[in-house]
């Protein structure tokens, strides 16, 4: 995957025109068949895997009638990169010369991926020869596969592309293929018509919408976070650094209307564009790498803000998102308005160029101002909640407490730029936080437990669910300082005992919704399954409030889980019960790559080491784990203040900077 361009096939490396297999580009499906064979038969894979995130490599062998004995004289090494390139190796070790028959047989549909991934393609179209390969054309658009060197052969009723191949003893050919999309002039993407940020829908079964949105031609943009690297005594945790940034990367796209802002689209399949909430987390989480990134997202994002007068001014549109069965879809537009200032506010913190944050602080504004207008109109009875989608309810423990992380950095911000309304944010918050200490705790025998959501009229819905760890992440203020939190002490405890016990905590992950809670399904996702964002959330809220023990297991079964991944952790997967000798059991819905997935596995690793920068005041801070789940680690390639910043932590859970910004002094 490298964005707008990605290639889907099994581990064989054939393309076969079934499920998702085909290379795509800008949202459609350039190429559905791409089909080798060599000396009338296909090649025996042994090996297929990716090399990067956007770059795969197939290893076969080739049988050639009449030959002796067990050993094949012809290997083909079949090389894909995501940006549409096909490079087939055939390597002889004949002691003669060898002729080597070579077909390829190509198709596609040009269907859109939204509707590939839910199993309505079109139908194949007609080949035409075209140059030295084959082209396919629908309203619209164009796909064209060339070839170097040029085939003996073209059929393009068959769409076959043929070569004899002359292979010295000991030597070998290449055969390259080029995959390119075109557009008819005057139309867009499918046809449709041109001009303006343009968004695909497709209807989805069920519940949840998937969404794309093209994007511009050109060069890969540069990497917008700093290349990290970990060493550490427990190995799986270098690879799963290296491998979660390198699929991030994959994901990375230009905004249409400014090229020069990223972001991180959510991921593969359904999210090949921009999701707003997850583009903010994923932003948020990658600050010890830089702030580029998290300056590209916002301003792409504030770009959307409605701006037009009324009940919405401020809010970032969003899609609404499926909630399990206790509750309505919730909005990630009203999510998305909410993380905003808090991005902003963190991202000063890390040392985000005061330029920079003096042209988004307009748009943050905005969204607390939205906030500020959204509780006012709440409908319960004490009054004071953000509703989420409704303006009369529900109530959702998790949105409150974004709303309460947004208030109290926002106010932070807004002293910190001069600007007014600091002080009423923190009495906002301040209030919030002693009503929803009564409202939303349910007192039982075992010590209490934080309710999922009120309703309308107030009344604290029970069930629990992973959802409840956004309510550990306050956000970091100056002095390397977190904010106070909606629970107080004994509530967070309480909390941290649920999410270590066995109804949530499957050993590989919390439970999106507890095991004992009705309409529990270990794949529903957001009923049961295990979505690798939230359990990140966790273990890095856990660590901040110092409960040392519950978030190193986490982290522990969430390394677990991702060694059984290989490293590239889904979105979700099924919240079963660890077993000995057990894996995790893959969702079949799930994205993978996916944004949220391989940043919160970033997260998990950098919440070990302890970072709490203030670079407006020139300090950093750090407070590992004492407990230093996996041993001792050393991150080098982090970015603090805009400059190299490397940190160990020994085995004894000691902190120790090793490399930072000139006059960056350690904090307490």
């Amino acid at each position: 995957m490298a964005l707008p361009g990605l290639a889907v096939s099994s581990l064989s490396g054939q393309l076969t025109g079934q499920g998702l297999d085909g290379y795509y580009r800008d949202g459609l499906r350039i190429l559905s068949r791409c089909e080798v064979r060599a000396a009338g038969a296909e090649p025996l894979v042994v090996q297929g895997r990716l090399t990067a995130a956007h770059r795969a490599r197939f290893v076969g062998t080739i049988r050639r009638a009449g030959e002796p004995g067990p050993d094949p004289d012809v290997r083909m090494e079949r090389l894909r990169s995501a940006d549409g390139t096909e490079r087939l190796t055939f390597h002889s070790s004949a002691a003669r010369p060898l002729r080597l028959p070579v077909e390829v047989r190509l198709g596609t549909d040009l269907a859109e991926l939204g509707a590939v991934a839910v199993g309505l393609p079109g139908p194949e179209l007609r080949a035409a020869v075209h140059g030295s390969g084959l082209r396919w054309s629908a309203p619209g658009a164009h796909a064209v596969v060339s070839a170097s060197p040029a085939p003996q052969d073209a059929l393009a009723s068959a769409g076959l592309l043929c070569w004899e191949l002359d292979l010295p003893p000991g030597g070998h050919r290449t055969i390259e293929l080029h995959i390119r999309l075109g557009h008819e002039p005057g139309a867009s993407l499918g046809g449709r018509p041109s001009g303006g940020r343009r968004r695909w829908r497709v209807p989805i079964p069920g519940p949840r919408t998937r969404t794309l949105a093209p994007r511009p031609r050109g060069d890969r943009p540069p990497r917008p976070f700093s290349p990290a690297r970990l060493e550490c005594d427990d190995h799986r945790a270098d690879a799963l650094l290296v491998g979660s940034l390198d699929d991030l990367y994959g994901l990375v796209m230009r905004d249409s209307a400014e090229p020069a802002d990223v972001y991180v689209a959510g991921g593969f399949p359904w999210r090949c564009g921009l999701a707003p909430a997850e583009a903010l987390w994923t932003a948020r989480i990658l600050l010890p790498l830089g702030t580029r990134l998290a300056a590209g997202t916002l301003r792409t994002l504030a770009r959307t803000q409605q701006a037009t007068p009324g009940a919405d001014f401020g809010r970032i549109p969003g899609a609404l998102r499926d909630t399990g069965p206790h509750a309505p879809p919730s909005c990630t537009g009203i999510e998305a308005t909410l993380l905003f200032p808090a991005v902003l506010a963190e991202a000063r913190r890390w040392g985000l160029p005061g330029q920079d944050t003096e042209r988004l602080l307009p748009a943050a504004e905005r969204c607390l101002r939205w906030l500020r207008r959204a509780s006012e109109k709440t409908g319960t009875r004490r009054g004071g909640y953000v509703p989420d989608p409704a303006p009369d309810g529900p109530y959702r423990c998790e949105t409150q407490a974004h709303a309460h992380r947004a208030a109290l950095l926002g106010a932070d911000l807004l002293d910190a730029t001069g600007s007014t309304g600091a002080a009423e944010l923190r009495e906002w918050a301040a209030d919030l936080r002693a009503r929803f200490r009564t409202d939303f705790w349910l007192e039982d025998r075992a010590g209490g437990r934080p309710a999922g959501r009120l309703t309308g009229d107030g009344r604290p819905l029970p069930y629990l669910g992973a959802g409840a760890a956004h309510l550990l992440d306050t956000g970091l203020l100056g002095g390397g300082t977190f904010a106070p939190g909606l629970l107080d002490t004994a509530q967070t405890g309480r909390l941290a005992g649920l999410l270590a016990g066995p109804a949530l905590d499957t050993g590989w992950g919390l439970r999106s919704l507890g095991a004992k809670e009705p309409g529990h399904n270990p794949f529903g996702h957001r009923s049961g399954a295990v979505r690798v964002h939230e359990t990140a959330v966790a273990v890095a809220g856990l660590a901040a409030a110092g409960h040392d023990k519950p978030a190193g297991a986490l982290a522990r079964g969430l390394l677990d889980a991702a060694d059984s991944f290989g490293h590239r952790l889904p979105e979700m997967y099924a919240g079963e019960q660890r077993t000995a000798g057990g894996v995790p059991v893959p969702h079949p819905a799930a994205c993978r790559p996916a944004a949220v997935a391989a940043a919160g596995a970033v997260q998990i690793l950098l919440a070990l080491a302890g970072l709490r920068p203030d670079v407006p005041a020139g300090t950093v801070a750090v407070r590992p784990l004492g407990s230093a789940p996996l041993g001792a680690m050393q991150f080098t390639g982090l970015s603090v203040a805009g400059q190299p910043f490397a940190v160990r932590v020994s085995r004894l859970g000691m902190g120790m900077i090793e490399a930072a910004a000139d006059g960056l002094q350690l904090g307490s």
